[in-house]
């Protein structure tokens, strides 16, 4: 278009796509700096000039578009929502939008990636796009667009999300990818070129763009949930973007697409892809789910795919390969009369040959289809023949050298300065002969907490005129506190954010601070790439002294000592000073700050107060004098003192002749109902059949026994809760009795009263003061219950404040992008929420505290516990094998049920045990849980501080003394054994015989496995050896595998290769019923065996079972189903009901038991399933197995089906 600038996508289309037109412009690009290369005469420099100018012409263009849309670029950084982004396409005339927000699947973040990585290659080239500082503060902001897009589910290269084309958007290796390498390109570029200023540079988070790569390698080779493998994924592991650093990753992506997805005529987009076939119905957009699989083998072929293979050859070096595809595409390519060659869209099979090409794929002449020339392509066709016959080198459309990502990489040494906070705790350490600074000493460099670094970078990007706010106040990683940072003439060291105790109250465990500085060492020995070393700066804070301030705490001096040694943590480490370091450390000048920029750092009269951490505290030492008449010091200052702390609440008083305000046996279920009629709510009579009461008070929560139900006891004469003159609640009586409060648990309560009546910011005028908010209080509270290391407090009042887990998001992102998923509350659905793609901070703390009803310290807990899962799927990825869905509710209740079997106590003890565990023991008890290995639970004999109800407790690993090591539940050894099996019953003839082979058989294997374990012995007669009143003796090991079970179920672990054995098994019945629910046979049709779809289609069956042992008992079951699928039957019925086979098993065991004369409580069933307790509690293998009465139950149920010969049944 002469106006704009912009190519239309044909003769008939008049818009103007953003990825397309950035690759259609590129040989115009390669043809200008070829001219300029080549030229002999003026008329070739003055063709080189108007060529470079068209490229100008058209990025410009593009950005008028975008900048048209700038208040979408600002409303998705908060929202990252699919209605709020930059739209795909736009008018080629007139730079205006084409279709409404809704209609099309705008969100693509590798378009918008593209266009900055093409940016900062052609500004890098010499070539001038950007002219005013609006227009580097626009791009700067589309860098906070893209910064998040290792979380943000979107449409993809292909426009269409999921491959059923119903609009689903979903996490795209190919976005995350181009977003990584667009970031990496422009960080630290000069858009004016060489023209410019420290005004025109930008600036780019390094932390971010490792979230990108390590999400990409977690994902790769694989392209999305939806596709195993995509054509597209060849622009980022090669050139444009050359996003993959791992030689071997690269080459495993490229060998599947060749054998997956290559054909004679280019390659597929991806498996089962509909567009432009003969079966597609162009009458719709969307295709039904059961009809992909008639576009099995059949799928169009696009040549542009094989520019891409030769361009890669080119930068390789590779001449066969260059050499292979330059004669493949001449084959292909369509020549015109007058000698021009045109690149086809894609080759499509003719219509009357579909199923001829179906039998034999890749057999049919396929014929042109689609647009001609397909600019894209005809554009990489000729960039690659400019470099191919050698008009351009490699380096010249490669400005920026990332074609070398994938060199060598020098180890990295983490240099580490440990400053005391104050002079007090420097002679404590020396008393101990350690040298350190204190934080006083290193002045003029300033030291300051990550926060402060967050909020100065929250002035980055911010333009009044195009109202863009800058940066979202977002979590700055440790890569981003190891440089150092030069402001206004100063040099700043910033403290990493684990060390920061106002985010979440992880820092307050100085046990979890060490293993914190762990992992993040060895994170930045191999994620830094800048140059330099990194620099981490430790601070020794008066939190972590011991309980009486007279000494460092043990786990920190050993921490010290041992990063002496040079080596911590697998990390290469070298202790100093701050000043010995400046010259071999990475420093930032953030420009942006400097006083002749306009950033005004104070714009309103609270500006700087707003962040959404503001509590407490900086580093009081760091010189900053208060009378500075330097704004940044003002400014910093102000941000301490937003968060200085002052002291309001009295101390809990100690007179005990006083009623407590609340007797401890009063659940707040009573408090709730008071509340709730005040407000005028009506409360149900009976308990949501949570397993947990409405509140947890200390005595409430119980998180493992089942559902009671409550009767609303008429409860305000035994409260005493003061009344008004109208009955209702008086909430300044309350607040004076906060002074008569005999522990912090009382005062939380009343402030957590405060909080539901009247509000966060309501002034209680405590002691006659104004501006004395209820936040302020438990603020205050909060710090106070952490310096008594009180957990349940914490947790409790860090429910009410509503805190959030800074990372919670990445976290999240982290666990899905391993293909898992999560779910939070307390199942069953509805209430369990499901989180399948990656959501923003705001909407994930919203639907967890939703899913945790009115339990805020269980939607604390759960907030914990998806950050250790991420910290575990990152460092040790061995332990989720075969565990795709991660349900945090049922993890809990399986640790509180795991503590209430060791400590032999009650559910609610266990529960109060399992909140008030220090969040270093949390992450270790779910260690345990997850590796399934044993472990003992202890009270610990310390004294515990009378302020605190909860009983000490510590956790540690059975040693060879304690227990034998427990196997996986014996499922794959069980494989084995029937295998073994089958050749026996071969040669039998009839059910019954091939049963007591069976039977014979495991009797035989498994004598010597049962003496081992202990948990049935070989028969449930034989009487304890001290033959005491004649009891049934279980061994010690009573309730071994029904806790095996519960373990496995609760966090989802099937046997290697299940889904693949479900999915065969489909195709030989209508379908499985579970519980109630259908898993239908027609979803094979959908899906492939391998897809991670149909894994989750499966759990979303099962999960529907709330028991995590009865679940376990239904996957054994279908397992030995599965073993059918192997034999020559072609149909085994309709429906098969899972339930009935496993209850049928049960009842086989019953009578076998009652035959040996048990009677009693072996017999007692489970009230919720009807299964026998005994059962759950028997090893899978073994003459009393469940295998052998589930195989038995099988035999029964399928009987018509299976053939009157035995050796069918194997």
């Amino acid at each position: 278009n002469p106006v704009t600038g912009l190519l239309s996508a044909g003769t008939d289309h008049k818009d103007a796509w953003v990825r397309d037109n950035i690759y259609s412009i590129l040989a115009v690009w390669g043809l200008g700096m070829a001219y300029r290369k080549n030229a002999d005469r003026d008329e070739d420099k003055a063709k080189a000039y108007e060529l470079e100018q068209n490229v100008v012409k058209l990025m410009r263009g593009l950005l008028q578009c975008m900048m048209r849309q700038v208040d979408k670029v600002e409303k998705f950084k908060r929202t990252q929502s699919t209605k709020d982004c930059l739209h795909a396409k736009y008018n080629s005339a007139t730079c205006a939008t084409v279709v409404g927000d809704d209609q099309w699947g705008h969100l693509q973040v590798d378009a918008t990636s593209l266009y900055l990585l093409f940016l900062a290659q052609m500004t890098a080239s010499g070539l001038r796009i950007i002219f005013t500082l609006d227009e580097v503060t626009f791009i700067q902001n589309l860098v906070f667009y893209i910064e998040a897009a290792y979380k943000v589910a979107d449409y993809g290269i292909w426009e269409r999300g999921d491959k059923t084309n119903q609009g689903i958007p979903e996490l795209n290796a190919s976005s995350v990818g181009m977003a990584k390498a667009a970031l990496e390109a422009i960080d630290e570029l000069d858009l004016f070129g060489a023209h410019g200023g420290h005004k025109s540079v930008i600036h780019v988070l390094p932390d971010e763009v490792e979230h990108c790569q390590s999400i990409l390698y977690s994902m790769l080779p694989r392209a999305s949930t939806s596709k195993e493998i995509d054509a597209g994924l060849l622009s980022i592991i090669s050139y444009p973007a050359f996003a993959v650093e791992d030689l071997n990753l690269v080459n495993v992506t490229k060998g599947e697409i060749i054998s997956k997805l290559q054909g004679r005529y280019g390659c597929c987009r991806f498996l089962r892809d509909g567009y432009k076939t003969p079966r597609e119905d162009p009458s719709r957009l969307h295709y039904d789910p059961a009809e992909l699989k008639l576009f099995e083998n059949i799928e169009c072929e696009w040549p542009v795919f094989w520019t891409y293979f030769l361009i890669d050859g080119v930068f390789n070096e590779d001449k066969i390969q260059v050499q292979e595809y330059r004669e493949a595409l001449e084959g292909i390519l369509i020549r015109e009369k007058n000698g021009i060659v045109l690149m086809p869209e894609l080759y499509a099979v003719p219509p009357e040959k579909v199923d001829e090409e179906y039998e034999n794929p890749h057999s049919v002449d396929r014929i042109p289809v689609g647009k001609l020339p397909h600019l894209w392509g005809q554009s990489l066709y000729v960039l690659s023949c400019l470099l191919a016959e050698g008009f351009l080198a490699a380096g010249e459309i490669d400005p920026l050298n990332r074609r070398f990502s994938t060199g060598f990489k020098p180890d990295v040494v983490v240099q580490v300065t440990i400053l005391a906070e104050s002079n007090e705790i420097k002679n404590l350490l020396q008393d101990r002969g350690i040298n350190v600074q204190s934080i006083a000493d290193i002045h003029p460099l300033r030291v300051q907490p990550a926060r402060i670094l967050s909020n100065l970078y929250t002035m980055l990007g911010r333009n009044k005129n195009m109202k863009l706010s800058g940066r979202p106040h977002r979590h700055i990683g440790v890569l981003g506190t190891s440089k150092l940072y030069m402001i206004r003439n100063q040099i700043f060291a910033f403290t990493p954010q684990f060390t920061d105790q106002h985010h979440f109250y992880l820092a307050l465990d100085n046990q979890m601070i060490v293993e914190m500085l762990k992992t993040e060492l060895a994170y930045l020995t191999s994620c830094w790439r800048m140059t330099g070393r990194p620099t981490l700066t430790f601070p020794i804070t008066h939190t972590m002294l011991v309980d009486d301030g007279t000494d460092i705490h043990p786990a920190v001096l050993a921490t010290i000592r041992k990063l002496e040694d040079g080596y911590f943590g697998g990390a290469r480490v070298k202790i100093g000073k701050l000043s010995e370091f400046l010259t071999t450390s990475f420093h930032t000048y953030l420009s942006f700050l400097d006083p002749d920029c306009d950033v005004k750092l104070f714009d309103g009269p609270n500006e700087g107060r707003n962040s959404p951490d503001s509590e407490y505290g900086g580093y009081p030492a760091d010189f900053c004098e208060k009378e500075s008449q330097d704004e940044l010091d003002q400014y910093i200052n102000d941000v301490l003192q937003s968060t200085a702390l002052k002291s309001y609440l009295p101390p809990t008083s100690k007179t005990t002749n006083q009623s407590p305000v609340f007797s401890a046996n009063h659940s707040r279920k009573e408090i709730l109902s008071i509340m709730a009629k005040t407000k005028g709510l009506e409360v149900p009579a009976v308990s949501m059949s949570l397993p947990t009461k409405v509140l947890n008070n200390r005595k409430s929560l119980n998180l493992v026994d089942n559902p009671h139900f409550f009767e609303t006891k008429d409860c305000e004469n035994v409260l005493h809760l003061p009344k008004d003159a109208h009955g209702d609640l008086d909430c300044r009586k309350l607040v004076e009795q906060l002074k008569e409060c005999p522990t912090l648990h009382d005062q939380a309560d009343i402030l957590y009263i405060l909080h539901i009546l009247k509000g966060a910011d309501w002034d209680t005028e405590l002691d006659g003061q104004y501006g004395v908010t209820v936040h302020c209080l438990l603020n205050e509270l909060y710090r106070k219950a952490g310096l008594n290391q009180e957990w349940g407090l914490i947790r409790y009042i860090s429910g009410i404040l509503k805190k959030r887990v800074e990372v919670l998001a990445e976290a999240c992102t982290d666990l899905l992008s391993h293909h898992k998923q999560l779910t939070v509350g307390l199942p069953p659905e509805p209430r369990e929420k499901i989180i399948t793609a990656p959501l923003p901070p705001e909407q994930l703390t919203d639907l967890i505290y939703e899913a945790s009803g009115q339990d805020i310290s269980i939607a604390v807990l759960t907030q914990e516990i998806i950050m250790y899962l991420a910290m575990y799927v990152r460092s040790q990825p061995s332990l989720f094998v075969e565990m795709l869905r991660l349900r945090i509710g049922l993890i809990i209740q399986v640790m509180a049920t795991e503590l209430a079997r060791s400590l032999k106590c009650s559910g609610e003890e266990a529960s109060e045990s399992l909140m008030n565990l220090s969040p270093f023991d949390m992450k270790n008890l779910l260690h345990h849980i997850l590796s399934g290995k044993e472990f003992g639970v202890e009270r610990s004999l310390r004294p515990v501080d009378s302020s605190s109800s909860s009983p000490a407790i510590s956790i540690h690993e059975m040693g060879h003394s304690g227990a034998t090591k427990t196997e996986r539940s014996g499922i794959t050894k069980l494989k084995s054994e029937m295998k073994q099996v089958r050749g026996f019953c071969q040669r039998l003839s009839e059910n019954a015989a091939v049963w007591y082979a069976i039977k014979g058989c495991f009797l035989q294997k498994y004598t010597s496995f049962f003496v081992l374990r202990g948990s049935t012995p070989s028969s449930p007669t034989s009487t304890s050896p001290t033959g005491s009143k004649g009891e049934t003796s279980w061994g010690d090991r009573k309730g071994q595998w029904l806790r095996r079970r519960r373990l496995d179920g609760a966090i989802n672990r099937v046997p290697v290769g299940f889904y693949e054995k479900v999915w065969k098994i489909l195709q030989k019945c209508h379908g499985l019923s579970i519980d109630g629910y259908v898993l239908p046979s027609s979803t094979t049709r959908e899906m492939t065996p391998c897809e991670i779809k149909f894994a989750v289609h499966v759990e979303s069956v099962l999960n529907h079972v709330p028991q995590p042992e009865y679940r376990q008992l239904l996957v054994e079951a279908i397992l030995v189903l599965t073993f059918l699928s192997d034999i020559e039957v072609n149909s085994i019925g309709g429906i098969i009901h899972v339930d009935r086979i496993v209850h049928v098993a049960n009842d086989l065991f019953l009578q076998e038991l009652k035959s040996f004369g048990a009677t009693g409580s072996i017999l007692e069933k489970d009230v919720a399933t009807g299964i026998c307790h005994f059962f759950y509690d028997s090893a899978p293998s073994g003459a009393y197995g469940t295998m052998t009465y589930l195989t038995k139950a099988i035999i029964i149920y399928l009987h018509d089906f299976l053939p009157s010969t035995g050796c069918a049944m194997q």
